[in-house]
């Protein structure tokens, strides 16, 4: 009777053994999980700066070239026959200025008495000016659009602020709205045609190779027929070529990032995360949190945007094949 209790003990693990191979999976993927986190909390936080402090290029006399400044605000006290323009930057006209000024990331400000004959032109800053009717032509026209100042601020003055984002509760803030977002795609589209999304998971587990193939060879067709079209066919046509080709990227885009998180959450379940195999909900939010935080690693997101947006556009243009087109017996593998 002995012999058969251990026997039956070796053949039948107890639930006290179950538990704890369930639990050490889930330290497994929680690890993981920790290891992305630590990698997107490395990301430094960039100094913002003080603009009352920030240094300035004074431009005197008669200069009759365009005025360029990037990170430094310009000042002019003279004439500038072309023009001004700021890059994270603002730029204070106190003299004449016969082009147009322009501030990405800045503020254009027009002090007592000074001139503009051309356009103002503000994106992520103001335009301020002393007077109560500035000097300015009444054919010129002023653009302006306010938002996201510091940021664009910050991205003029270091352009790898976009290789590196920067740590913030805001930029946590975002990523958890992105999450949440894709995970709601994710649902309605896998609700709207589950058969197509299913047949896309296999296509991309059996022949995710030519998938890839498929997608790059769309993607430089695409980017070069567009180009071509702008330059050689008719406005009209030209604009309609481009709409075709920006619909067919978002398209493929939502449709191919369902197909990935749904591929990748079920993988991961069968890996690292034993409870709850059978639950689409759970294998999609599991792939939409992973993505999610892969394109938010510093300097590696846009490679993986760029595999996401190839592998997109080869499972959109192969949705509507069944998966028996793989490769037969015998085939050589590409």
């Amino acid at each position: 009777m002995i012999t058969l209790s251990l026997q039956l003990e070796n053949l039948y693990p107890s639930q006290a053994v179950k538990r704890q191979i369930n639990y050490g999976e889930v330290c497994r993927f929680t690890v993981i999980v920790i290891w992305f986190l630590v990698l997107v909390g490395a990301v430094h936080a960039q100094s913002t700066g003080d603009n009352s402090t920030e240094p300035e290029v004074v431009i005197s006399g008669v200069t009759d070239s365009t005025v360029f400044g990037m990170g430094n605000a310009i000042r002019i006290t003279g004439t500038v026959k072309q023009g001004a323009i700021g890059f994270g930057s603002d730029v204070i006209v106190e003299g004449t200025v016969e082009g147009d000024v322009a501030a990405i990331g800045g503020s254009v400000v027009q002090k007592a008495g000074a001139k503009i004959n051309g356009d103002v032109i503000v994106i992520g800053g103001t335009y301020k000016h002393a007077d109560l009717v500035p000097q300015r032509n009444p054919a010129a026209m002023t653009m302006m659009y306010a938002g996201y100042e510091q940021e664009l601020r910050n991205l003029m003055r270091s352009p790898r602020g976009l290789l590196r984002p920067s740590w913030s509760s805001g930029y946590l803030g975002l990523r958890l709205l992105a999450i949440l977002f894709w995970f709601i795609v994710s649902l309605a589209l896998t609700a709207a045609m589950p058969g197509t999304i299913s047949r896309g998971v296999t296509r991309l587990q059996l022949t995710s190779l030519r998938v890839a193939l498929i997608g790059f060879t769309a993607a430089v067709v695409i980017g070069a027929g567009v180009v071509a079209c702008l330059r050689v066919l008719p406005e009209t046509i030209s604009a309609l070529v481009g709409i075709m080709a920006l619909i067919l990227m978002i398209v493929g885009w939502l449709f191919g990032r369902v197909v990935l998180a749904a591929a990748t959450g079920r993988w991961l379940q069968r890996k690292y995360i034993p409870l709850a195999k059978h639950s689409e909900s759970v294998a999609l939010l599991i792939g939409t949190t992973f993505w999610v935080l892969l394109t938010s690693l510093p300097y590696v997101w846009p490679f993986v945007v760029a595999v996401m947006v190839v592998l997109s556009l080869g499972l959109a243009l192969t949705a509507r094949y069944r998966v028996g087109w793989r490769r037969p017996e015998g085939a050589p593998i590409f």
